[in-house]
């Protein structure tokens, strides 16, 4: 990022005001991400989620001279190893007429002063297999890919089957 992107750039916490922001820049990630049906969430349940009694999850906000430019949500996991929390990155979006301007890394050096920040002994998050741009910025940041683990999810369904 030159000095000039640098001073273009602003990352800020995202507050309730930022909602329809939030799920405009969510629904804009799940067309990219090829699974715009899947992007479910309305104001009311992100508004609780990070903005509720008991927030699960925060979100930080980056403008670009003064328009909002992308977003990222996350959440703290815990590392019973490290005996640390850690900084689970859900989600990092940038919208297409907005990148390489650094963006994208500004979001992410801001969660890893906030990781530091918190004691965190580390931050992950996933990303998609076939996602070659992403992949490639983040191994470039020094970012190592987990090839030793899988993913493994229970959704909605199966939880419910469960409890049966």
């Amino acid at each position: 990022m030159n000095e000039l992107d640098s001073k273009s750039v602003e990352i800020r916490s995202a507050g309730p005001a930022d909602i329809d922001l939030l799920l405009d820049l969510i629904r804009e990630l799940a067309v990219y991400e090829r699974a715009p049906e899947q992007a479910v969430a309305t104001p009311e349940l992100l508004n609780q989620a990070l903005f509720g009694h008991k927030p699960t999850a925060e979100a930080v906000v980056a403008e670009w001279r003064g328009q909002p430019a992308g977003f990222a949500l996350f959440f703290h996991n815990f590392s019973t190893w490290l005996g640390k929390p850690g900084l689970y990155l859900e989600d990092l979006f940038v919208p297409e007429r907005f990148r390489r301007r650094g963006i994208g890394k500004a979001l992410l050096l801001h969660l890893a002063g906030v990781a530091r920040e918190r004691g965190c002994g580390r931050m992950e998050w996933s990303v998609l297999d076939w996602n070659t741009p992403a992949i490639e910025f983040y191994e470039a940041l020094g970012a190592k890919p987990q090839s030793e683990w899988t993913v493994h999810r229970l959704d909605a369904d199966a939880l419910e089957a469960l409890d049966r």
